[in-house]
């Protein structure tokens, strides 16, 4: 066959070289891809951050633990109880960027990058918020398993809600189961702390108690 009649080559050196830089792009980019991968969670435990009553707290849990078991096992701040562990009780409602939540229902790994508040963090039995004196004021517990709960679930009907009436704290409360049926002065102790709240100066601090 003469030199002219031989079928004309399918790759060039020029083809070659634009074929060979398609691949690597797409190889790089594959490579990009895997890196971006999200995650992996467990099964071991890992070192993460929560923010509890302001403070960073680095906890090390498997992903599997939930943010209450975390509070108490972990950071030992136990105000939060566990009594059913279904979500049905509220004797472990915490607030997460100011709502109410309930902590065993919620993993801890959930937590990072929110603002997590429990009982602990609206003050302290030489400096009580208006809510926790109110309690004391009114004897609105008895066992005391509950009342953490109702004081997070009040504190937080109480900011968007400064004077409910006798329904709307049943409803606002509605979550939260007290054993004992100390209900009457529960209702009580929401009743003082919106007035307390509602005749305190804008900025003015709580009083501790007994001033």
């Amino acid at each position: 066959m003469a030199e002219s009649e031989k079928p004309a080559s399918r790759f060039s050196r020029r083809s070659f070289i634009k074929t060979a830089g398609v691949g690597a792009a797409i190889a790089g980019a594959s490579l990009e891809a895997q890196e971006k991968k999200p995650e992996t969670l467990g099964p071991d435990a890992a070192t993460i951050t929560l923010t509890v009553n302001g403070a960073p707290h680095k906890v090390t849990v498997e992903p599997r633990v939930t943010l209450l078991r975390a509070l108490r096992n972990e950071l030992e701040i136990t105000g939060a109880k566990e009594v059913c562990d279904r979500g049905g009780c509220g004797a472990c409602t915490v607030l997460m960027d100011g709502r109410p939540v309930n902590a065993c229902m919620l993993m801890a790994w959930d937590a990072v990058g929110h603002e997590i508040t429990t009982v602990e963090g609206f003050g302290t039995p030489e400096k009580m918020s208006a809510v926790q004196a109110a309690f004391v004021d009114c004897d609105g517990y008895q066992c005391g398993f509950c009342t953490p709960g109702m004081v997070v679930s009040t504190t937080a009907l109480l900011k968007t809600n400064p004077n409910p009436s006798i329904d709307e704290i049943k409803a606002g409360l509605a979550g939260n189961l007290c054993r004992c049926g100390t209900y009457s002065r529960i209702f009580e102790s929401v009743e003082k702390a919106a007035k307390t709240m509602a005749a305190r100066p804008a900025g003015r601090t709580p009083a501790k108690k007994g001033e």
